[in-house]
């Protein structure tokens, strides 16, 4: 009787051969505790390199307070007589050089404004000023129809120091009187004022204005400044532009003070805003303009000889 013989095994055996069971369990155990390793070692290095909290927060450019304000003015050359703005540019360089200030004239036609029209200009010098004059606390922008009267005055003292914005500030007022439902904050503070300016008759006056130099005052700038504000035509430009844009960015109307018209603001005339009366800091020419140069010399003339007076006994 025969008996199957059991089949041979095959000399050839498979190129890869089955792990036992227990050696992927194994493999797999010494990986995880190999990445862990890995990942620790990498975590301490970190925690050992990274800088302190203090220097690794953003905190942007701190100015130093040289100068402690600009005063700036942007004068269009070819639309206003040349005897008339060097008598603007010697009422501002008087004020800055008594108080340490600096003077920036920007022109009309320095910068690109994209078709814009010309008063653009005020918003995008300054924003140039920050950049020209990284370390002044403050930017006093006061436009070509005033002359600054009061060379007593300093802006850090007069305008900008937190008691004395305290005592300013129009709070829980219509940015755009009469109607408007937006009013200015009721609890802002004056060490929370990045942005001051006044009203008039109908409405914001962006003709005189003062900005705390930082990183507030360039997201600001750059805002109001944008093609798309530009791009809608208002009547007045970029006065018509700051009042829509107060009105519908909390953020902006947040760091905003309104204060009194005379503050920083007088008008030459009654029919459009507060007067001027002596001791005020400034003045401004209400009929003045590029199409009316004959107001802006026969206004002027009124209170040339009181300005070069005050800052002669100053």
């Amino acid at each position: 009787m025969h008996f199957a013989y059991p089949p041979r095994k095959s000399s050839n055996p498979p190129p890869y051969m089955r792990a036992t069971a227990k050696l992927p369990g194994l493999r797999r155990s010494r990986l995880k505790v190999i990445a862990i390793a890995g990942l620790a070692f990498l975590l301490l290095i970190w925690l050992f390199s990274r800088p302190s909290s203090s220097q690794g927060l953003y905190k942007g450019h701190i100015p130093s307070g040289k100068p402690p304000v600009v005063v700036l003015t942007v004068l269009d050359e070819k639309a206003y007589d040349k005897a008339y703005l060097d008598v603007i540019r010697e009422n501002r360089i008087q004020y800055a050089e008594k108080h340490g200030y600096q003077t920036m004239f920007a022109k009309v036609g320095d910068y690109d404004l994209k078709g814009a029209p010309s008063s653009w200009t005020a918003v995008v010098a300054a924003r140039d000023a920050i950049t020209k004059f990284p370390d002044c606390y403050f930017i006093w922008y006061i436009d070509q129809n005033s002359f600054i009267m009061n060379p007593d005055l300093k802006i850090e003292d007069h305008v900008m120091k937190s008691s004395t914005l305290e005592s300013l500030m129009i709070k829980d007022h219509p940015v755009v009187p009469p109607d408007s439902i937006i009013k200015t904050f009721s609890h802002l503070k004056g060490q929370d004022v990045d942005f001051v300016l006044t009203q008039d008759n109908l409405g914001l006056s962006a003709g005189s204005f003062v900005i705390r130099n930082g990183e507030w005052a360039k997201f600001f700038l750059e805002t109001w400044f944008d093609p798309l504000y530009r791009s809608y035509n208002f009547q007045k430009a970029e006065t018509h532009a700051l009042e829509h844009i107060v009105q519908w960015h909390p953020t902006i109307l947040a760091r905003l003070a309104l204060v009194p018209q005379r503050t920083i603001n007088s008008y030459s005339k009654l029919d459009k805003g507060a007067q001027y009366q002596p001791g005020d800091i400034a003045v401004r020419f209400t009929d003045c303009s590029p199409s009316n140069k004959e107001a802006c010399k026969s206004e002027s003339q009124l209170f040339l000889q009181a300005w070069r007076s005050a800052f002669k006994d100053s």
